[in-house]
């Protein structure tokens, strides 16, 4: 019952203004950060260079829109900017002819890549506001298809191995001629036959996956070094593997959101990106080897057969001769970062693992005096256009090969022996240094990748099924709101109110966590609907209760709040509970729902109890009511 003056029971019902001004707050900031969701994408094509060096300024962009236009292709905007150009396009239909007509104009010194632009207002914009990030199945997104080439890895592996089994020779003291590889075997030359009989016995003691055939060949005693199919076999997976988690490794490092990496049959790998990302840049990285050679300096007398000549990469500098033989290469590198010198030139640090740390030791400590070189290995795209007859008619068909170039990016004197850690310099710049530090440190290829395939992908489980997720929101939301009318009355009414604020502050802390929209996700949205309003339920109907028992009406409403916390508050938190632990312990689109959920709950929460609470204060607080609409 209420105490012995009314007027005590009438002040019960008063929310402060603070709470006033935090709802204000929320639900303002609430509209603002969830309004980008309502801009669609625009198709588009973006471009980068080839090389972080490369920057594109707008009269690259004007000169690839003029290409399009003169193609019949509508260009609705061309903009260049810090991270490349953007040409949007009026229809998604056109981006694949787009990107062909573009790369043709610019060449292979630039990167032309798929994209879906943001169209998001200025003025959101400048607020750091930007549009939620959907999954592949909502959205879409780039579907990249690359294919390893694994001659090449064969040959850089077979490259290691002539290089330990020189060094092992040197070692022994036995003299050798060095001999072009034929068909990816080793060879070598002796001058007569015990000598060769001794190599073997060494060789096939420390290289057991070498199958051996002695020879003759203008006089020469020849031993000729195969490997075994075993071993090529296991070449073979051991590079697609390493490329795969390389890949990733990659993907991860550009902050891609909930992207698809997986194996394709033998020699293939399946990137797929989704929504609205920087796919340039992602592509530029992605098939990028950037790997790197550590070289000996030829000595004066060495014979030519044994030496390499290289260029260096900065323009002036004459060719230097390197020995054939690698110390080690990126695939030994276990850390790298940018950072500048003592006189403010870009470097980047270098560590090893134990077996590269022991390899560049033994290497540089009796070559001490002696020049080292760091040789920096690329693997350029190039492109041709061959006309071919099919069916009678002449059509133009691009054909994409690449091609491998090795330039010297430095070349130190060895000033004593170096272990697990050194530094490279003599890089072009500070994004150069950041870039072969990312390439690095997310691992080398094992073997260089071409794109045999990029497209724009539709929403994975189709149109229909995302109209049908959409609409069963709607539903779930329409139904929802029209049972607690129907049971509630005037308070239901303000329920559904809160019901819609805490959609809106939901996509908005979804847009600005970053956190990604799939399937599943809509799923949790429409799951948090029922716990939004399952808080309004317990309250109203304690409400209902303490009127029934002859209590006032605003005593009613003050209990009815108070006492009901406790239990919503443990039903939120088990929920919350079961949220995290799929989130942790889930993958894809399972930690999409898990992340929906669990925001949901977190701002149901407020909705349900501050909001609603409010509302029913503002109408009721103060007021001397003899009935009540519940």
């Amino acid at each position: 019952m209420c105490p012995v003056l009314q007027a005590g029971c009438v002040m019960l019902n008063k929310t402060p203004l603070w709470k006033f001004l935090l709802i204000f707050v929320v639900v303002g900031i609430g509209f603002i950060y969830s309004a980008p969701n309502l801009y669609p994408d625009d198709p588009a094509i973006q471009l980068s260079g080839a090389s972080s060096a490369l920057k594109i300024e707008q009269a690259d962009v004007e000169r690839a829109a003029t290409a399009l236009k003169a193609a019949g292709i509508a260009v609705k905007s061309a903009t260049a900017g810090e991270k490349g150009g953007l040409l949007r396009l009026e229809r998604q239909e056109d981006q694949l002819p787009a990107k062909d007509v573009v790369r043709r104009v610019l060449g292979d010194d630039y990167v032309v890549a798929l994209n879906l632009a943001p169209t998001t207002p200025d003025w959101l914009r400048s607020l750091g506001a930007s549009p939620m990030k959907l999954g592949l199945d909502l959205s879409g997104g780039v579907h990249f298809l690359l294919e390893v080439d694994m001659d090449k890895a064969v040959g850089a592996r077979m490259k290691v191995y002539e290089g330990e089994v020189k060094s092992l020779l040197r070692k022994e003291r036995l003299r050798y001629r060095s001999l072009p590889q034929q068909d990816g075997a080793i060879q070598l030359g002796f001058a007569d036959a015990a000598l060769l009989e001794q190599a073997q016995r060494l060789i096939r003691k420390d290289f057991p996956d070498f199958e051996a055939q002695a020879g003759e060949r203008n006089g020469l005693q020849v031993l000729r070094l195969a490997l075994t199919p075993a071993k090529l076999a296991e070449i073979r997976e051991y590079s697609i593997k390493q490329n795969l988690t390389t890949v990733r490794n990659r993907v991860n490092e550009l902050g891609v959101a909930e992207p698809l990496v997986q194996r394709q049959g033998a020699n293939r790998i399946v990137v797929e990106l989704p929504g609205v990302q920087d796919t340039a840049e992602a592509k530029r990285i992605l098939g990028k080897t950037a790997n790197l050679e550590f070289r000996l300096a030829a000595e004066l007398d060495a014979a030519r057969a044994s030496t390499e000549t290289f260029e260096f990469r900065q323009e002036g500098r004459a060719p230097v001769q390197l020995e054939r033989g690698v110390i080690i290469t990126g695939d030994q590198v276990t850390d790298a970062q940018a950072s500048f010198d003592e006189n403010g030139r870009p470097q980047v640090n270098i560590r090893l693992d134990g077996h590269g740390g022991e390899l560049m030791n033994r290497a540089t400590r009796n070559s001490v005096g002696r020049s080292m070189a760091v040789v920096f290995i690329e693997q350029k795209p190039v492109t041709r256009y061959v006309k071919q007859t099919v069916d009678g008619v002449e059509k133009e068909v691009v054909v994409s090969a690449f091609k491998e170039e090795k330039k010297v990016i430095s070349l130190a004197t060895i000033q004593s022996a170096l272990g697990n850690s050194f530094r490279i310099t003599g890089l072009d710049g500070p994004g150069e240094s950041s870039e072969l530090a990312l390439l690095l440190r997310a691992g080398g290829l094992a073997a260089p990748m071409y794109f045999a395939e990029e497209r724009t992908i539709g929403p994975s489980l189709g149109a229909e099924n995302i109209q049908l997720g959409v609409q069963a929101a709607l539903w779930g939301f329409v139904l929802v709101a029209l049972f607690m009318m129907a049971i509630y009355k005037f308070f239901g009414l303000l329920a559904t109110v809160a019901l819609c604020f805490n959609m809106v502050v939901l996509l908005a802390l979804m847009s600005l966590l970053g956190a990604t929209l799939t399937l599943p996700g809509i799923a949790g949205i429409v799951l948090t609907m029922g716990m939004a309003v399952d808080a309004n339920v317990l309250i109203f109907s304690r409400i209902r209760e303490e009127i029934a028992n002859g209590m006032s009406i605003q005593r009613a409403i003050h209990e009815g709040f108070d006492r009901a916390f406790s239990a919503i508050l443990d039903g939120n938190l088990t929920t919350l509970l079961v949220g995290a632990i799929l989130f942790a312990m889930g993958t894809g689109p399972i930690k999409g729902f898990a992340v929906t959920l669990s925001l949901g709950i977190v701002t149901s929460m407020f909705t349900a109890i501050i909001v609603t609470r409010a509302m029913v204060n503002l109408i009721y607080g103060g007021r001397n009511i003899k009935k009540l609409w519940i």
